[in-house]
């Protein structure tokens, strides 16, 4: 019986309740007096249901879809700006024990290259990421216990932290690894992570087991109930995500947005970060394998939907997606993006040639950093490297009030032309420089605040001086 408030996933993510939903949203896919109501609703900016959701997801009338499409742009302005916050995805190590048959780490893979960093690589690549200018990462590695155990991802988490080249320096560290326990939940949580990421894959369970035949990942319930193992383990912020291309999108948006309302229900914290990837070629991969793919229509709806449904939350999309694919989802309701990522293991200092490659996908957007940069200006965004929230205790519930009210906006904006200015101090070419500094000057006089807007504009001048890291 579905149960939002239970911590058993059988019980919170409800077959029947999916399955009751999607015949709910397919029966009133064209009754427009109800979906005008569901979207009145949205507007309110408080969110919607998975049932509800699901209806508009369903809605086929192509005038109600523009209407969405306009909604969620004007949602993701209320709560996060025209701000992009830019990150880089690590992989520490490709070893792993699962046998999940759309990944090429899966254990019976005997020719792909098999790669663990030490730390002295560890330092390597993390110097190589300073010098393209990031400041925030996700770490990735396989689930293995003997090659990849939590003391390893430790270790390279403090290793990490400790790196300081030049101006550079990693100031939050994300955390993307396999469901674990709530002991090693806490050490992470000491280690001070930013977000544990961990996408669900589907929430299928017959397809989940089917695609997770063999290895510890096997286990649906013990990996559907790992958010709330974090979150007993002191885990502030967590994020979420479905492979889009291994099931049906609707059932698993409809079991997305079930996740976030148990997490709201039972920790009064909803996800911190979606993440909305979708299935791409890779070492002995294919995704024409999965007949259950999505256009970049249907994805785009799917952004403006998670949008609407979880305004709060942060919407991250990755270089998965090509530059078309990401310039047309950026104002549905995208607050992060990667930039100038690798999906190899020590890829940053030594890119693979592609018989010997360790990936675990194919980039589709292969620009560089500073690219990525200019032309997320050049689209009018703010390019963001801001850690402030994490650094200044402003997790969890205190996150979630201020974003929920609208107001994170006060602290971001600022913080954002900072860590912009930052960058272009150290790392810009000069065409994304000269368009940063017009960047910064236009949006400083868009602080409403005059005594933050005085402060800002002392601090961008001390960067100017050779000062680092000031926040809000």
């Amino acid at each position: 019986m579905y149960n939002a408030n239970s911590m058993k996933a059988e019980e919170f993510i409800a077959d029947e309740e999916i399955t009751a939903t999607l015949a709910y949203a397919d029966a009133n896919k064209g009754n427009l007096p109800l979906i005008d109501r569901i979207i009145a609703k949205a507007k309110l900016r408080k969110g919607l249901t998975h049932r509800e959701a699901s209806v508009l997801l369903a809605c086929d009338n192509q005038e109600k879809i523009q209407e969405l499409y306009a909604l969620a742009e004007q949602i993701k302005q209320d709560y996060y700006g025209n701000r992009i916050v830019l990150f880089a995805p690590l992989y520490l190590s490709n070893y792993c024990v699962n046998g999940c048959v759309y990944c090429p780490y899966h254990a019976k893979n005997k020719h792909i290259a098999r790669k663990k960093l030490t730390h002295e690589e560890i330092r390597a690549e993390v110097t190589a990421l300073q010098d393209m200018g990031h400041k925030r990462l996700a770490i990735e590695a396989g689930e293995d216990p003997v090659n990849n155990p939590i003391e390893y991802i430790l270790e390279s988490i403090r290793t990490i932290y400790s790196i300081k080249h030049k101006n550079g320096a990693i100031r939050r560290v994300n955390v993307n690894i396999a469901a674990t326990t709530v002991e090693n939940y806490r050490k992470l949580k000491e280690a001070e992570i930013g977000t544990y990421i961990l996408f669900q894959e589907t929430y299928n369970k017959k397809s989940y087991e089917k695609l997770h035949p063999t290895g510890p990942k096997h286990d649906y319930a013990y990996h559907t109930e790992a958010m709330d193992r974090a979150m007993e383990g002191g885990i502030d912020d967590v994020g979420l995500g479905v492979l889009f291309g291994l099931e049906m999108y609707r059932y698993e948006f409809a079991g997305l947005l079930m996740h976030a309302e148990h997490l709201e229900a039972v920790h009064g914290v909803g996800p911190h970060t979606i993440s909305v990837p979708r299935i791409r070629h890779a070492d002995d991969i294919d995704p024409d394998a999965f007949d259950n793919g999505i256009d970049d229509d249907t994805f785009a709806k799917l952004c403006a939907l998670i949008r609407i449904a979880v305004p709060y939350t942060g919407m991250i999309i990755s270089t998965r997606e090509s530059q078309k694919c990401r310039e047309k989802v950026l104002p549905l309701g995208i607050s992060q993006i990667s930039g100038g990522s690798r999906t190899s293991v020590g890829g940053y200092v030594n890119p693979e040639p592609e018989e010997d490659s360790s990936a675990q996908f194919d980039v589709s957007d292969q620009r560089s950093l500073d690219e990525v940069i200019n032309w997320l200006m050049k689209l009018g965004y703010i390019p963001s490297f801001c850690t402030a929230c994490y650094r200044e205790g402003r997790t969890g519930d205190r996150f979630m009030a201020l974003c929920k009210n609208m107001q994170i906006l006060n602290c971001c904006h600022p913080n954002a032309l900072m860590t912009l200015k930052e960058y272009l101090e150290d790392y810009a070419g000069e065409d994304t420089k000269r368009l940063g500094l017009e960047l910064i000057e236009r949006e400083l006089a868009r602080i409403p605040k005059e005594k933050v807007r005085q402060i800002a504009a002392e601090h961008l001048a001390d960067i100017s001086s050779g000062k680092r890291d000031f926040r809000f």
